[in-house]
């Protein structure tokens, strides 16, 4: 996959991430589409670094996806418990 490629899987996978973890984000969308490509690249880089899960070549592999959105979960819920409260 190209850069490109990662990009719209991160902003896929970023408002799969916003679906499933309902609420309000500090960063409102803009902030939550940037977790989502950053969570893409770092559920990416966790799976084949220590996960032993080569990166597929292919955009619609089911395991890249699942490392996309669970990247972007959890940068998701990091951000919120780090900057949760200053939109009160």
């Amino acid at each position: 996959m190209t850069i490109i490629s990662w990009i719209i899987l991160g902003l896929l996978a970023g408002a799969i991430a916003k679906f499933l973890l309902p609420g309000r984000d500090p960063g409102g969308l803009v902030g939550t589409t940037l977790i989502g490509v950053a969570g893409a690249f770092i559920g990416g880089w966790i799976s084949s670094r220590w996960l032993d899960r080569p990166i597929s070549k292919d955009f619609y592999d089911g395991t890249t996806w699942v490392a996309a959105i669970g990247g972007s979960l959890v940068l998701l819920i990091a951000y919120r418990i780090l900057f949760g409260h200053s939109r009160d």
